[in-house]
C-alpha cells in the first residue's frame, strides 16, 4: 500500500501545476500567435509541448526520491506519484481549455470540423463519401457540445502522455544509481 505523505502531496501539486501551466500556456500561445493555422497550432506541436511539460513528472519523482527517500524509490510509489502529477496537469489542461473555449464562443469545434471537410474536398473527396464525412463532423460537433463527452475527451488528450512518462520515469528512477542524489 502506498502511503501518501505531505511531502508527496507537495511534489504532486508543485510539479502538476508547473506541468499544466507549461502545456496550456504554450498551446494557447501557439493557437493565438498562429491564428489557428500552421505548426504552432498543429497536433504535433501540441503533443511535443505535452511531452516537454510532462517531463516534470520525471523531475518530481527524482526530487521526491532524492530528498524524501534518501535516493531510493520503488516502482509502484514512483508510478503513483507520476500519475498523480499527470492527473493534476490534466485537470489544469481541461480547466484552461474550457476557459479558452468559453472566451472564444466555442468556435474551435466549428473551425476544426470545417477544416477537416475542406481538406478532404481539396483531396478530391466528393459524393456520398463527402456526405458521410459531413455527417460525421456534424455528429462530432453535437458530441463536443456535451460537457460530459468533451471534458473526458480533453483529459484523454494529455493523460496518456503522462501515463507513458510516468511508466518510463518509475522504471528508470527505481534504480538509485541513475542520476544519484548529490549531497
Amino acid at each position: 500500500m502506498i502511503r501518501i505523505t505531505v511531502a508527496m502531496l507537495k511534489i504532486i501539486f508543485i510539479y502538476g501545476i508547473i506541468s499544466g501551466a507549461i502545456v496550456i500556456g504554450t498551446m494557447i500561445f501557439g493557437l493565438l500567435s498562429s491564428g489557428g493555422q500552421g505548426f504552432f497550432a498543429s497536433e504535433y506541436f501540441g503533443y511535443l509541448m505535452m511531452l516537454v511539460a510532462l517531463s516534470m513528472i520525471f523531475v518530481g519523482i527524482k526530487r521526491y526520491r532524492d530528498l524524501e527517500l534518501g535516493g531510493v524509490i520503488k516502482f509502484l510509489p514512483a508510478l503513483g506519484l507520476g500519475l498523480a502529477i499527470a492527473a493534476i496537469a490534466g485537470l489544469i489542461y481541461v480547466c484552461v481549455w474550457e476557459i479558452y473555449l468559453f472566451s472564444t464562443d466555442y468556435v474551435f469545434i466549428e473551425e476544426f470540423t470545417s477544416g477537416i471537410i475542406e481538406a478532404k474536398k481539396a483531396e478530391g473527396l466528393s459524393g456520398t463519401a463527402l456526405d458521410k464525412l459531413v455527417s460525421e463532423m456534424e455528429d462530432m460537433k453535437a458530441n463536443y457540445a456535451k460537457p460530459y463527452i468533451r471534458l473526458p475527451m480533453t483529459f484523454m488528450e494529455i493523460f496518456p502522455v503522462g501515463l507513458i512518462i510516468s511508466l518510463v520515469s518509475a522504471a528508470l528512477l527505481r534504480n538509485p544509481k541513475l542520476l544519484p542524489a548529490t549531497v
